[in-house]
């Protein structure tokens, strides 16, 4: 594929370019293998495309029905009552509904996930108090935590995504069910299950049940992601009959197409093949995890979504292996380092069949490690501006990660190729661990730059306002002691004036660069920040976010606590096995 093809990942926001655009750029030949588009490839099946072709007339030619005809259609598949639901034109349409109607002043919502929960309110001028999930907790949700950040920041509205999106963090029944009960006093709180069917954890984990006996909670779910088709663009929202009847009022009459229509109206014609297909993709999951997993350095986090979120080797930079994949391997891959919370450091790939995996597995050697072909990707002299941070993580939080650090770090490089970003004789982390304009540690650890300054409350972050005042980070090295360097807030949107947080004095392992210990937890409005704070990366690959985290326990900068963390897993209801009500 041609260069012109990377290059539409750059004039993206938060989403990669579209397949359609993808294909166009890419001339002949057919198109890459998707690990991106989060899709079923089980459903519909060979014969529900065919049935649809053999309708495409038909199906482009006339008025689809109304919008409440095809939810009723919807609702007796599902067993809930029509009151209770309204459907979308995509869950996209339903969010921005959402906000428009019953986000008054604020919401709440865990980072990484989709990126429309953080979006589309700063886009109406609501204030986003985001919540960081801590890598060192394996990105898992501590809903206690969660409930006291909202106590701490006066959020009115909250979101929890279940599972989440791009990490596939699981939360049970149980425990959203208790969430919801304290949280009562709220205006909203929104459970998105777009992604929940493909979860195998819990035998009914679905909240839609509890959600119509509330009055202030909305469970969203997908229809596009667990039937593989993205493209026909629908979605459904569940909440008791005043709050789903009064979204219900602001959609058009024919919000939904033809191709949903005849889609919905042919689901209880295929509902075993439907359930093979979600049974088909658990075992995939559990496959691709075993098999990313040995790769050296690769670390990949629990799913119970149809995606796995994993962490690259030291060194690597996510957008020169999406790059590489894409343009030698003709595969398609997520890199995450433009989700607030994420860097570069993270892809989400999505499940595929073995025979898909296997040709995944052989791109990320011969891109991560210079096997066959390829030379490595640390030697091509790109950066994400974190790798010396990245080396201190693996000193601390890890999960075993030391062994394959090293492992990686000590493998020879290709002839003719540069060091390993951030590994410069003498110790000084430059390259992959200089973040130019976002707090570069060089030298002995002071931290230079005009990097953009994220609020950060109670472990929170927010849109920083112009002016604002960034963390304090200084360091200690080997060499000597560094200084302290100020990160200017610019940018605009919600949020607030960053005080200035404490100097951070850390000291940095043997061997590491100074600035592996450019870390702070900043805190704002006198609030305590969390252990690892959040920053934002200034030349770190695609604009992500620059995560730093602490030891375990250890309290942050600003005198706050880690922010806690519980795992679990969870599993879809089974809505076509066994009788049971269907739950697309």
């Amino acid at each position: 594929m041609a260069d012109n093809v990377t290059s539409l990942f750059r004039g993206t926001a938060a989403h990669s370019p579209s397949m359609a655009a993808l294909t166009r750029e890419g001339g002949d030949g057919p198109g890459p293998v998707d690990f991106c588009i989060p899709c079923n490839p089980y459903f519909p099946t060979p014969a529900m495309f065919d049935e649809l072709a053999g309708r495409l007339r038909e199906i482009i030619t006339y008025y689809p029905s109304s919008a409440d005809t095809i939810t009723a259609e919807l609702c007796e598949l599902l067993r809930l009552p029509p009151s209770c639901v309204a459907m979308g034109n995509g869950s996209t349409e339903l969010i921005t509904w959402i906000d428009h109607l019953l986000v008054t002043e604020s919401l709440a919502v865990p980072v990484p996930t989709f990126g429309r929960w953080t979006d589309q309110p700063m886009e109406t001028g609501k204030r986003v108090d985001m919540f960081p999930l801590q890598e060192s907790g394996g990105f898992a949700l501590d809903l206690g935590a969660y409930a006291e950040f909202l106590r701490k920041r006066g959020s009115r509205v909250a979101v929890v995504c279940n599972p989440n999106n791009p990490d596939g963090g699981f939360l049970p029944r149980q425990a959203l069910v208790d969430f919801m009960d304290a949280m009562a006093d709220l205006d909203l709180i929104v459970i998105d299950e777009s992604f929940l069917e493909f979860s195998d954890a819990e035998e009914e984990p679905s909240t839609v049940q509890d959600a119509m006996l509330r009055p202030n909670v909305i469970v969203l779910r997908s229809l596009g992601k667990n039937f593989g088709l993205h493209g026909i663009r629908f979605g459904y929202l569940v909440a008791n009959p005043a709050l789903a009847g009064r979204v219900r009022s602001m959609l058009p009459k024919w919000n939904l197409n033809s191709f949903a229509e005849h889609v919905v109206f042919m689901l209880k014609r295929h509902g075993a093949e439907y359930a093979a297909s979600l049974r088909q993709v658990r075992q995939d999951r559990a496959d691709m995890a075993r098999q990313l997993a040995q790769l050296p350095g690769l670390t990949v986090y629990p799913s119970q979504g149809n995606f796995l979120f994993v962490r690259l080797p030291v060194g690597a930079e996510g957008t020169v292996v999406r790059d590489r994949l894409l343009t030698g391997h003709r595969i398609l891959v997520r890199e995450c380092g433009n989700k607030i919370g994420s860097s570069s450091r993270f892809l989400r790939l999505v499940v595929r069949p073995q025979v898909d995996v296997r040709r995944l597995v052989t791109g990320l050697e011969q891109v991560l490690y210079g096997t066959g072909t390829q030379a490595p990707t640390a030697g091509a002299g790109y950066s994400s501006g974190t790798a010396a941070v990245d080396r201190l993580v693996s000193e601390t939080n890890g999960a075993g990660m030391r062994g394959l650090a090293a492992q990686a770090s000590a493998m020879p490089l290709a002839p003719g190729s540069a060091p390993a970003p951030g590994v410069v004789p003498g110790g000084c982390g430059r390259g992959g661990g200089c973040g130019r304009g976002g707090g570069c540690g060089r030298g002995g650890g002071c931290g230079r730059g005009g990097g953009c300054g994220a609020r950060a409350g109670s472990g929170g972050c927010a849109a920083p306002r112009p002016g604002g005042r960034g963390a304090r980070a200084g360091a200690r090295g080997d060499g000597g002691r560094g200084g302290a360097g100020n990160a200017v807030g610019a940018g605009g949107g919600a949020g607030g004036r960053l005080r200035r947080g404490a100097h951070a004095g850390l000291r940095t392992p043997a061997g590491l660069g100074a600035d592996a210990g450019a870390r702070a937890g900043v805190h704002a409005g006198g609030d305590r920040g969390l252990g690892p704070g959040l920053r934002t990366a200034g030349d770190a690959g695609a604009a992500g976010w620059a995560r730093v985290a602490v030891r375990p326990g250890q309290r942050g900068a600003a005198g706050g606590e880690p922010a806690g963390h519980a795992g679990g897993g969870r599993r879809s209801p089974r809505p076509l096995e066994a009788g049971g009500a269907p739950c697309f």
